[in-house]
């Protein structure tokens, strides 16, 4: 069931908002409801980001490969 949400937009974001929605065919509704949705599912749902920034490494790319690492540590430590 939705749930009717009111909010006060200042004009500077109101205006661009009103010309992005019709400039893609869309309600103003529509454009803020697409971008709410996307700011819910863009989260990783990680329970390992908790330990983000905990530990200093040389790795640069963990954040992308984090699984892969710890996947390898944990096949090295059992074979």
């Amino acid at each position: 069931m939705p749930t009717t949400l009111t909010l006060q937009i200042p004009d500077r974001i109101y205006r661009p908002l009103q010309k992005k929605a019709a400039k893609r065919g869309k309600t103003l509704d529509q454009i803020i409801i697409e971008w709410l949705g996307n700011a819910v599912t863009d989260e990783p749902d990680d329970p390992l980001l908790q330990l983000a920034g905990a530990f200093s490494s040389d790795v640069k790319e963990i954040g992308k490969n984090h699984d892969r690492y710890i996947g390898q540590e944990l096949s090295d430590v059992h074979e």
